[in-house]
């Protein structure tokens, strides 16, 4: 039995308060039992957009665990007295049950990214884990009448961990609506890091990485794509963070935030309400 954890509400978001190893130890007992585990991971961009999109909230909530990607989230979770061992990124944890699926000659299947990506994914990760059972791959440009049949060939695949490359919100729609049907232990978004596997893109230096500026890399590497998205929701963030710090019930904005309902701001209750700026269309890793 895998005792619970503290769940601390960032912006309306509960993030689960668990290390690498504990998200490991939980993989493990969802394979060795055959439960489901869905894996969503959040960062300052996806929080931001969570407020205005419903549906993405929806589909990012309906994960069994949720884990902060991002150290603005680690930071923030810190200023409100509820702090949560580190970050766990998307790409980290994937690169994890890598390993633990060779350790342990577990099948898994690749779905995502362009077909000129996902290629030398599946060559490197045959090279890097000869003793993972690769039990199928395919690309992630299907439409929503081809959902049932990707799902259909997933189940028939028997993956023990399925790595979902694709962007949100399409990402956590497919494993909302197929996640029981396809009867995979271990679900897990990673967004775009098929990319960077791929040699595609590349990851911030560590450095970048702790000091919550690894957006900045990214922007470097696509500014006419990204710039639109990181200044919108940074600004967004920054404004609802010291009210989600401000807040002293554990679920602030989830159904209005107390402290803004005490005080008659525009500006307060437009950051609380972050409608204006957040939009549901920019993609996300």
């Amino acid at each position: 039995m895998i005792a619970a954890k503290t769940k601390p509400c960032l912006c309306g978001v509960q993030v689960d308060g668990l290390s690498m190893e504990e998200v490991l130890v939980r993989a493990r007992d969802a394979i060795r039992h055959r439960r489901s585990l869905s894996i969503s991971v959040v960062n300052v961009a996806k929080v931001v957009n969570m407020r205005r999109d419903d549906v993405l909230r929806d589909s990012v909530l309906a994960g069994d665990v949720i884990l902060a990607d991002g150290m603005p989230l680690v930071w923030l979770s810190r200023a409100r007295g509820i702090p949560i061992p580190g970050r766990v990124t998307g790409i980290d944890l994937m690169y994890r049950l890598f390993e633990l699926a060779n350790q342990h000659a577990m099948r898994v299947y690749l779905l995502g990214a362009k077909a000129e990506i996902l290629e030398p994914v599946v060559s490197v990760a045959r090279a890097r884990y000869p003793n993972m059972v690769l039990a199928g791959h395919r690309d992630g440009y299907f439409t929503d009448h081809q959902e049932s049949q990707v799902a259909a060939d997933v189940r028939r695949a028997r993956p023990d961990i399925l790595l979902v490359a694709i962007s949100s919100p399409k990402k956590e729609l497919f494993m909302r609506r197929w996640s029981r049907f396809m009867d995979v232990p271990v679900c897990h978004g990673v967004g775009g890091s098929f990319d960077v596997m791929a040699g595609q893109t590349r990851r911030a230096p560590f450095w970048l990485q702790r000091s919550g500026l690894e957006w900045l890399y990214r922007l470097g590497q696509e500014p006419r794509r990204m710039w639109k998205r990181y200044l919108r929701t940074n600004i967004v963030f920054a404004g609802l963070a010291p009210l989600c710090v401000l807040c002293r019930q554990n679920d602030p904005f989830a159904k209005g935030c107390s402290w803004c309902s005490r005080n008659d701001s525009s500006l307060c209750k437009t950051l609380a309400n972050s409608r204006a700026l957040a939009r549901p269309s920019e993609r996300l890793s």
